[in-house]
């Protein structure tokens, strides 16, 4: 071990330093998680005929279907619709959590924190 060196000095961070960041980080992702509560995205198809509204949590809380995109003889484009904005709506969901959490995370990617 090289003079002066101590096991608890890491990289001249001490381990007060190290506990304090942790902390600031952990009341940080509290932070975020309230705010990705209260954020909400939206995802359309086919021009604006049918809307998603999503949590940036992945939750669906509405789905909105412009009455012209109601065709009974052909059912499987509108389910095709919905699918389409769900899809969206989801993915952009899942971007804002990204960019929310890189924010605090500085850009790792540290699985099960979202």
């Amino acid at each position: 071990m090289a003079k002066g060196r101590f096991p608890g000095n890491m990289g001249g961070m001490n381990m007060n330093q190290m506990m304090k960041q942790a902390q600031k980080m952990q009341q940080d992702m509290l932070k975020m998680q309230e705010e990705l509560d209260n954020l909400t995205v939206e995802g359309t198809s086919g021009g604006g005929m049918v809307t998603v509204t999503a949590t940036a949590k992945k939750e669906i809380t509405s789905v909105k279907i412009n009455p012209e995109a109601v065709d009974p003889d052909d059912v499987e484009m509108l389910e095709d619709l919905v699918l389409s904005a769900i899809k969206d709506a989801l993915s952009k969901a899942e971007k804002e959590s990204e960019s929310q959490m890189s924010k605090i995370t500085g850009g790792l990617n540290i699985p099960g924190l979202i």
